[in-house]
């Protein structure tokens, strides 16, 4: 009786957890969806901005935040994923290592502010790329690194030490090994840390704002050494800097930028569910 009671408790006290967490997230996804959908309109998603972004659309913000997470992702995963691997198959267990993995996990709290100030120091004056979509994916993606380090760390020490064995014993170098008994079984959580990944990367401000966020753009950029504009920013410029910007038109750039996000990762966990369905166990 005294352990159902428990039971019943410990249940109650999850579940209340829950509760507080998934509801103001409904309730601000509710807010956003109530008070922006108005403003989805086919010129709205693809016509440039008019008249000092009081009117016509957001196309270009929505492409340089496209632009930028993707040049994050193809900058931080392999990058990623081969440090994950040196540090979970090569790496001796030493105070150095440890030490390593712990900055490393410690990296992952850092604030984007101080990534931003990290890009515009070595990207945009130390190496010379000014502000430019190159300087923001390689400053986004040095954010975003140590999530995905961490969640391939994780998931390749999650495949069982037999795979490694028995590929081992019938005469396969350490590398044929990782190839084709270790990774192909520790993609899905690699795919998790990517989605983390996405996620940070297309909702910050404060790294584009240093590296590469332009107010206004009356072009598309066309090289990865231009500027772009990009969608956080673009929301925190109507919303602060612009007056007589309709309600609707600032609630619509935000749920866009939802949209972009779930799009992004839904794609993400698509191709993560495809691989999970050929784990072995």
């Amino acid at each position: 009786m005294k352990a159902q009671t428990e039971q019943r408790i410990a249940v109650s006290i999850l579940f209340l957890c829950t509760f507080l967490v998934v509801v103001p997230v409904l309730v601000i996804l509710i807010i956003i969806s109530m008070k922006g959908v108005s403003a989805l309109t086919v010129s709205f998603l693809f016509d440039m901005p008019q008249n000092g972004m009081t009117s016509g659309g957001i196309f270009p913000a929505i492409l340089g935040t496209v632009y930028l997470v993707v040049g994050a992702i193809v900058f931080a995963v392999p990058l990623g994923v081969l440090s994950a691997i040196y540090l979970v198959e090569y790496a001796k267990d030493t105070p150095l290592s440890r030490l390593i993995k712990l900055a490393i996990v410690n990296l992952a709290g850092v604030p984007s502010v101080v990534y931003g100030l990290f890009g515009l120091g070595i990207f945009v004056i130390f190496f010379g790329f000014g502000a430019s979509i190159l300087s923001g994916s390689l400053t986004l993606g040095i954010m975003i690194l140590p999530v995905i380090i961490t969640a391939s760390r994780e998931a390749l020490e999650s495949v069982p030490k037999t795979f490694r064995i028995v590929s081992l014993s019938l005469g396969a170098s350490k590398w044929q090994t990782i190839r084709h008994s270790v990774l192909p079984h520790a993609i899905p959580g690699i795919l998790t840390g990517t989605i983390l990944g996405l996620g940070r990367a297309a909702g910050e401000t404060a790294p584009i704002l240093f590296t590469v966020a332009a107010f206004y753009l009356p072009k598309l950029p066309q090289s990865v050494f231009d500027q772009t504009m990009a969608l956080p920013y673009h929301l925190y410029v109507i919303s602060t800097q612009v007056p007589g910007i309709p309600e609707h038109t600032r609630y619509g750039t935000a749920l866009v930028l939802l949209l972009l996000v779930l799009l992004l990762n839904l794609g993400a966990i698509i191709l993560r569910y495809q691989f999970r369905k050929k784990k072995k166990w």
